[in-house]
């Protein structure tokens, strides 16, 4: 790295004599069989990892992902090695900076893309990742970046105990942003990996260990950005305090909700996958977030259920225990109807439809002389909840309706008697 140094930040006509001569052609073909070595390693990666899903490493096509920049730049100092010596030449101080920005690009890009998936803003950062990383191959290569990184440390001002400058604050920053895109890449392929094959309690288990060692990597990563600044984090303690003040009245819901997901997810009473009924909504979890749990009905609607909710209010839980649900309906018949008969049609259109249980099995009672006829509810049970509850009763009263009809068993209209004082 000394001798790559000593070539940027010489006179540019050195190292463009440097250029033209006949060892250069010599660097030229060697960097030309690392490119086909670096090629011919990612095809048999690719060949001996066919079945998995490596997007960061490989990318969609042979050269698309990080494997191939980063086998590269390691053939190219291998061969800088082998072939400077004491001596270096300057086409390695133009390669070296190129293979770097490229494997930079290439792994920024690919953890984009695998974290936040196809969002808009996504396609902003992987263009400013690349004009960052080409800018500053030039700069270096030219031997301007030195002589610009000197000037902006001489821009300081004190803050506290801390002495801070403008290329400080540019290392932390750009600090900051390779911790995140690490941190993006450790806890997107650990939740991957995690979330494969779990179902049931082992999902919302996993998936809580996911949350927080996403969480832990982010706050090591804030930590790290802020040492590289030249930020004292002895004098963070009064920050916190003040932060703790706020969540305590301000942020206390916020919190509460935080809180409650990871409650939820360690004790594991409510679990993706559950049916569930919550404030008159029912559905499916689909997803817990660390503020909120996300609710799918059978009729495509979604609720944001705050976590909170989930924990101070009483939540019916149709998954946690049995899977078996009972269901009635309710028919009413006219008074001179044959009892028997209507409880025994009535029980055969519950058997009919094989989603009804035998064991238990289906029940009809004459539960209340009403005002228009005699009332009949019918119980039956079903294990399946989450494949839709209210097509099978609409099923099953449509065979109660026909077996009724075809029996001649009136289903009386509402009746009214009405006495008249005077009939004249």
């Amino acid at each position: 790295m000394a001798n790559m140094k000593s070539l940027n930040i010489a006179d540019p006509l050195a190292w463009l004599d440097a250029l033209v001569r006949a060892e250069s052609i010599q660097v030229l073909a060697a960097f030309a069989v690392c490119v086909a070595l670096a090629w011919l390693a990612v095809w048999l990666v690719r060949q001996a990892f066919a079945t998995q899903e490596l997007s960061v490493l490989l990318g969609k096509r042979l050269i698309d992902g990080v494997l191939f920049p980063a086998v590269l730049l390691g053939l190219t100092f291998a061969a800088r090695t082998l072939l400077t010596g004491d001596h270096p030449v300057a086409l390695f101080g133009i390669l070296l900076p190129v293979c770097i920005s490229l494997a930079l690009i290439r792994f920024g890009v690919k953890v984009l893309q695998v974290a936040f998936g196809a969002a808009p803003f996504v396609r902003v950062l992987e263009r400013t990742i690349s004009w960052i990383a080409w800018l500053a191959v030039v700069l270096w290569v030219t031997g301007i970046l030195p002589l610009v990184l000197d000037e902006l440390d001489q821009i300081r001002w004190k803050i506290g105990g801390s002495m801070l400058s403008v290329r400080t604050l540019i290392e932390g920053g750009l600090t900051a942003v390779g911790v995140l895109i690490i941190t993006l890449w450790v806890s997107s392929a650990l939740e991957s990996r995690l979330l494969r094959s779990a179902t049931g309690s082992d999902l919302s288990l996993r998936k809580v260990i996911s949350n927080t060692v996403r969480a832990l990597l982010m706050f090591v990563g804030l930590l790290l950005a802020l040492s590289s600044a030249g930020i004292d984090l002895t004098a963070l303690s009064v920050l916190g305090g003040a932060v703790g003040v706020g969540i305590g009245f301000g942020l206390q819901k916020l919190a509460s909700n935080y809180v409650s997901g990871f409650v939820i997810l360690a004790e594991r009473s409510m679990r993706i996958g559950d049916m569930v009924l919550v404030d008159g909504f029912e559905g499916r979890i689909t997803d817990i977030k660390a503020r909120y749990t996300v609710i799918r009905a059978f009729n495509g609607r979604e609720s944001i259920v705050p976590n909170e909710i989930l924990i101070i209010n009483r939540v019916e839980n149709l998954s946690l225990m049995d899977p078996k649900l009972a269901q009635t309906t309710v028919v009413s018949v006219a008074y001179d109807s044959d009892v028997d008969l209507v409880q025994r049609l009535l029980i055969e259109a519950c058997e009919s439809e094989d989603r009804v249980l035998k064991d238990p099995a289906p029940n009809a009672f004459l539960s209340q002389f009403g005002a228009d006829g005699l009332e009949f509810t019918v119980s039956y049970w079903i294990a399946d909840p989450e494949n839709g509850q209210l097509a099978l009763r609409s099923a099953i009263n449509i065979l109660i309706l026909a077996a009724l009809r075809q029996h001649k068993i009136e289903i009386p209209y509402p009746q009214r008697v009405m006495h008249m004082v005077n009939p004249s």
